[in-house]
């Protein structure tokens, strides 16, 4: 509701500046829309993909397999397509527009690392993204965020040269609300991109229940994140485009604690793993 509400207030300080606003807010928002329609529909291709995923042998990694499969039974979910991401780094993501279209893929570091319950742990949580359609809800973000950046360039771009209003019958008032609301398309695609972010780190949070009430067993999970906590690894097949995936903020920067880290932890896409286990730990 947040999203909606804040891409209303941007149509709004578009037409109001903009002469036809209303025809840009459409074509920029059915522009955002068509681009996301595509990136839902073939998301998992990417994703896997720009990981440089490879289909998980039955034989050679029989106990992800085994895994999964009893989590799926366990879940009632269609078992997902396997991967393996050559990568030291402990990390795992699922993508997929629904349960029938989905996938799993998980580290070679990851394997190495977790012992069956730690890897139970991580794979249900990542059998939950799946039941919990998160998939879906980060691609409504998604499309928010495409047109409300859309939105505000073409506004930018339009009132650069000349297209804005040229009417003063509004007096001082409008005047004001004219420069408030070009503040608001200037700062408009950073506030989106922050409420993205926090849609991402909240589902994190609920995949990490969603996950321990799938095992019944939180230490399994708790343990996992704490090897994750505590490696410092940086998962080299990771990009922007996909860090919000991942179990764990795939990049470097986490952790920091400096003098900008606060404002830093503002563009993290995940909650600090220090939050997650605390929450956990009170199951």
């Amino acid at each position: 509701m947040a999203f909606v509400a804040f891409a209303t207030v941007v149509g709004v300080a578009l037409n109001f500046l903009l002469r036809f606003g209303i025809a840009g807010v459409v074509l920029a928002l059915v522009v955002a829309i068509a681009m996301s329609a595509v990136s839902y529909w073939k998301s998992d291709a990417v994703a896997l993909r720009m990981s440089r995923a490879r289909p998980a042998d039955p034989v050679e990694y029989a106990r992800l397999h085994n895994i999964i499969e009893g989590l799926c039974i366990a879940a009632g979910l269609p078992k997902p397509r396997v991967y393996i991401v050559d990568d030291v780094a402990p990390n795992a993501f699922a993508t997929g527009r629904d349960p029938k279209h989905a996938a799993i893929a998980v580290t070679t570091g990851l394997l190495e690392k977790m012992n069956r319950i730690e890897l139970e742990g991580v794979l249900a949580h990542e059998l939950s993204h799946i039941k919990n359609y998160d998939i879906l809800v980060s691609t409504i973000a998604v499309t928010m965020v495409g047109f409300i950046a859309l939105a505000s360039d073409m506004a930018i771009r339009m009132l650069w040269w000349g297209g804005g209003r040229d009417d003063d019958d509004s007096g001082g008032a409008g005047a004001i609300l004219a420069i408030a609301g070009f503040a608001l398309l200037i700062f408009a695609p950073i506030v989106a991109q922050l409420m993205q972010f926090a849609v991402s780190r909240r589902r994190e949070a609920l995949a990490d229940m969603s996950g321990v009430e799938l095992t019944r067993y939180p230490p399994g999970l708790i343990s996992a994140l704490e090897k994750l906590r505590d490696d410092v690894t940086v998962t080299h097949s990771a990009t922007t485009a996909t860090a919000h995936l991942w179990i764990e903020q795939p990049l470097s920067g986490v952790g920091d604690n400096g003098k900008f880290g606060a404002f830093n932890r503002m563009f993290d896409t995940h909650p600090p793993l220090e939050e997650r286990i605390a929450l956990l730990r009170e199951l």
